[in-house]
């Protein structure tokens, strides 16, 4: 479950991915995300968006996005949360204690790490318009 999850995050669903595991039917009941891991996986995006800028995958607008989509959470733990980014910058997905290179992530999917940058490009850039002007 963790391993999905973690290919979740570079895929762009890091909420839905957390949302998901929480209702997963084999959980006992199910409960609200963890704030805290929610916040460390948007980091881990900002992050993994800033590694696809860098590498010509996708451009700033995305990492705007993020960015502003991170400062609508309850901020978690800033220590924490700078890991989280530093490693989506060096281009690795990190979900909790699963860590994945984005091409070890791509790979069980059969794409390449500029595909899904784009994917998560995309995603980010078309929930932009509706966040708060900031």
């Amino acid at each position: 479950m963790t391993r999905t999850l973690a290919i979740a995050l570079a895929l762009g669903l890091a909420p839905a991915a957390v949302l998901a595991q929480e209702a997963a039917p084999d959980a006992p009941e199910a409960t609200a995300p963890d704030p805290a891991a929610t916040y460390e996986a948007a980091r881990n995006q900002l992050g993994i968006l800033q590694y696809c800028n860098d590498q010509g995958f996708s451009g700033p607008e995305a990492v705007e996005a993020q960015a502003q989509l991170v400062a609508l959470l309850p901020e978690g733990d800033p220590a924490a949360g700078e890991t989280a980014e530093l490693k989506g910058a060096e281009g690795t997905v990190a979900l909790g204690d699963t860590e994945l290179t984005m091409a070890e992530a791509v790979e069980a999917r059969g794409s390449t790490v500029e595909a899904t940058c784009q994917q998560i490009e995309a995603a980010v850039n078309e929930i932009a318009p509706s966040l708060p002007a900031g």
